[in-house]
């Protein structure tokens, strides 16, 4: 494995609830927060994630193909487990876009696809059984 394909980060409880601070080294640090005191709970943090990730996919696909994007929000909704591991079993993603005209949609549409079948590392780390719903909002 090449460093270029090692990524680190250390996390380090802030000594207070279930707080803690973290990032790579020397990079931007976070909070990451079960009480959501300073920051965003795991879940949550892995729901921006996967939102984060297929969005910039998204964006990258679209300007290589000139589609002009004046807005883009991605709204992650996840549905856990009743029980134990309480993993994601559905995840929805809601794609809202102002800019692309109406012949531009097969590309956003294309661009998604790409992103959810090849590109989106962090979608393809998910347990393959999680459900993801994709639908998009555009003007």
């Amino acid at each position: 494995m090449s460093a270029s394909d090692t990524k680190q980060v250390r996390l380090k409880w802030t000594g207070s609830g279930l707080a803690f601070r973290g990032g790579p080294d020397g990079g931007f640090q976070v909070g990451i927060d079960s009480d959501g005191e300073i920051g965003q709970s795991p879940m949550e943090m892995l729901l921006m994630a996967l939102a984060g990730c297929m969005a910039i996919d998204v964006l990258m696909i679209l300007g290589k193909g000139r589609v002009h994007v004046e807005d883009l929000e991605v709204e992650a909704i996840g549905e856990r487990a009743s029980s134990v591991p309480r993993r994601y079993v559905t995840i929805r993603l809601i794609y809202r876009l102002k800019g692309p005209a109406a012949d531009d949609r097969p590309k956003l549409e294309r661009a998604i696809e790409l992103s959810r079948d090849k590109y989106c590392s962090v979608l393809h780390t998910l347990d393959p059984e999680t459900e993801i719903d994709i639908r998009i909002e555009s003007d």
